[in-house]
């Protein structure tokens, strides 16, 4: 097993060359058992299967983390060129069930393993080459390329997990046996779990920027918390602990759960744990590719709703109130624990990093300090929702990995599993899912009497996306109409069938509901996730609530809802999607209208964006454009811009004849106007801009 296992590489050092190598052998490490764990699927045509309804098939997964790497380094501009652009869009998006996820993919034809194998080969020999290549000095930080690479191997190493999970989720005569993932051979009788006392402790959570392990970006910052004297179950809940809720009724007795519960057991039927499978009036133990006799003495393989259910059946049974830990009471947990952070750590001593097993084992055969499987076996639930630390910041390059979780929504997991290895095995690790979904997580349950506070709306924590609220649901300045809704009333104006529009480059989601007022359909893209969270949210919920700054530290909140706005009728008109301008999916077609407002000048490739958009217009459809052209080399490299430059022999090159000279062979030029807008920074600073709005109908 330990063929397996090993630790991702830290970030300082004195030697580059040896740190380049370090790297290089952890990213094949990666790719390699990556690749090795789908050998589970018996045949190819399994790769086209579902196993959990909420997700894509399994192919999908398969390309998914190799098209990663390729959609981070073009965005961060380090390699200019796609190997597979139709790849980089169907394989891009949708792993966490969010409104944004098409999981149907409407109109995509997915390609043969064969050539996504091909695929990865090409984009392994690229990022190998990266790695053997490019600059690289020490120590490594959020700013270096390298730390781009390291992202992507790190998005793998998460995803060898959640994939593993999936195929232990199919059904069992679509997999086979893999010799080298070994079973644990050791179960019996599950212990009798204990209560164990955790001391008052002053808990800091968090880590700093110059921190020698990888981090994802919710890591970082500081939280503080004085954490009271608790008692810690001295097991993990094992099989034969969950037995009796079980047959007690409890998956049938409707005051165990709440309103997600109750709804989750509605939809999903469920009468016991996903990996027991009855038989015969007993039930047997589903491991990733057989059928075994109860482990009692494993850990229960359960989601945080059926933990919590677990925890108020106890607490009812025993008169003393049971609860999942906080992340704080973890830390807590951990550091009674007397564990070592890695590379100190070692995994020969937990259930983890495929040091053991490809499988849970027995929940007393790792203790620490008199508390078993702190880290390790399986992941444990916590009842903390998760949220940013002071001082968190979002990486530019993947702005979408924590922000739209932040949502009440996704309960953190701590500890790590047996599957579980690079990032997810480190102290400051935090991840986060739905409740309803599986991992290979369990619980333990304690008592305590902290409580933990639901964290507040994430656009109030989000500066940049609280300004595009007030930019675009906010209030009007010095007479200046409001962008999105003059934009949407030009679109109007020209289009003669009103079937289907696209809002791309939606941003908060203002014009797209706008567009609905004379659409019947209206889809709204935007590359971020925490932009168009918003839309979805007032679609969803029926309000956004933002911060508007005023001075400094000061800011105003505001709560607008779907009723204030006279959009209530309009909102089973529109959707909202995750996509890239540049290389959009190939379902996204059959417009009568596209609005690109204030986009082009944002692209990393806008005339890649300008020779292929009339792909996704009808015949006779009408593309809108705004832009102040604010051309800079932060967004789009200088060699693609449109216009702010003077060309080799010393011309000026303005964007709209490099508009007109692109599309002109595809559209007719139809329109010119101007048109202003205002973004407030503050009560006393605001941005006046004067966007150029150009208008096209396609031939």
């Amino acid at each position: 097993m330990r063929e397996f296992s090993t630790y991702p590489p830290t970030l300082d050092g004195n030697n580059p060359e040896l740190k380049r190598q370090e790297i290089r052998d952890y990213f094949h490490k990666t790719f390699d058992l990556f690749e090795k764990i789908f050998e589970l699927l018996k045949e190819d045509e399994v790769f086209y299967k579902k196993s959990e309804p909420t997700r894509h098939p399994m192919i999908f997964y398969f390309g998914h983390t190799a098209t990663f790497f390729i959609n981070k380094l073009i965005l961060m501009k380090i390699i200019k060129e796609r190997i597979n652009p139709n790849f980089e869009s169907i394989f891009a998006v949708g792993v966490d069930e969010m409104a944004w996820d098409d999981l149907s993919l409407r109109n995509n034809k997915w390609p043969k393993v064969s050539e996504v194998r091909e695929y990865r080969d090409r984009v392994r020999a690229l990022v190998d080459a990266l790695i053997s290549n490019m600059p690289l000095t020490l120590p490594i930080t959020w700013e270096s390329d390298m730390w781009i690479v390291l992202m992507g191997i790190e998005h793998e190493r998460i995803h060898i997990e959640t994939s593993l999970v999936l195929h232990r989720q199919m059904p069992i005569e679509f997999v086979k046996k893999v010799k080298e993932f070994i079973i644990c051979d050791e179960a019996g009788e599950a212990p009798q779990n204990e209560m164990l006392t955790i001391p008052l402790s002053q808990v800091r959570l968090g880590k700093e920027k110059n921190h020698n392990l990888y981090g994802w970006d919710n890591e970082y910052g500081n939280y503080e918390e004085a954490v009271q004297e608790f008692k810690a179950s001295k097991y993990l809940v094992s099989n034969g602990e969950f037995m009796e809720f079980v047959e007690s009724g409890g998956y049938e007795n409707q005051e165990f759960w709440d309103d997600e519960g109750r709804k989750f057991l509605d939809i999903r039927k469920a009468k016991h744990p996903p990996f027991w499978i009855l038989e015969e009036d007993r039930f047997k133990y589903r491991t990733l590719h057989s059928l075994i006799d109860m482990p009692q003495n494993w850990p229960v393989d359960v989601n945080a709703l059926e933990a919590e259910a677990f925890c108020r059946f106890k607490s009812k049974k025993e008169g003393v109130t049971y609860s999942l830990p906080s992340e704080a009471e973890f830390r807590a947990i951990y550091e009674f624990a007397e564990l070592l952070d890695l590379p100190n750590f070692d995994d020969k001593t937990a259930n983890l990093n495929f040091a053991r097993y490809f499988s849970a084992c027995p929940v007393d055969k790792f203790c620490f300090n008199g508390i078993c499987d702190v880290v390790g076996n399986v992941w444990q639930w916590s009842r903390t929702p998760i949220f940013g630390f002071d001082g968190f910041e979002i990486h530019e390059a993947y702005d979408d990995f924590s922000l739209p979780t932040f949502d009440n929504k996704h309960a953190i997991i701590k500890g790590s599993s047996w599957a579980s290895s690079g990032n997810p095995i480190m102290k400051h690790a935090r991840y986060a899912f739905r409740k309803h979904f599986y991992q290979n997580a369990g619980f333990r349950y304690v008592i305590s009497n902290t409580k933990v506070t639901n964290v507040s709306d994430i656009y109030e924590s989000d500066a940049l996306v609280s300004q595009y609220c007030e930019f675009q649901y906010g209030d009007e300045h010095f007479g200046v109409k409001n962008f999105a809704v003059e934009s949407a009333k030009i679109v109007s104006e020209f289009v003669q069938k009103k079937t289907k529009a696209l809002d791309l480059g939606c941003a908060t989601g203002r014009g797209t509901f706008e567009l609905a007022k004379s659409f019947d359909e209206v889809e709204g893209i935007d590359f971020s996730a925490r932009f168009i969270g918003v839309g979805v949210k007032l679609k969803g919920e029926g309000y956004i609530a933002f911060h508007s700054k005023e001075e400094g530290d000061l800011v105003l909140d505001k709560r607008v809802t779907i009723e204030e706005l006279g959009y209530e009728k309009l909102k089973e008109r529109v959707s909202f999607w995750q996509g890239d301008a540049c290389n959009l999916k190939p379902n996204f077609t059959g417009y009568d209208a596209i609005m690109a407002t204030n986009l082009i000048d944002r692209l990393y490739q806008p005339r890649l964006f300008l020779e292929t958009i009339d792909e996704r217009l009808n015949k006779g459809g009408i593309l809108v454009i705004t832009s102040p052209y604010t051309w800079q080399e932060s967004s789009t490299k200088k060699e693609f811009w449109l216009g702010g430059y003077k060309d080799e022999h010393g011309n000026e090159v303005k964007t709209i004849e490099s508009l007109k000279t692109i599309l002109g062979k595809k559209f007719e030029f139809m329109h010119l106007q101007d048109l202003k807008f205002v973004i407030k920074e503050s009560a006393r600073k605001y941005q006046y801009s004067v966007a150029e709005v150009s208008v096209w109908r396609k031939k």
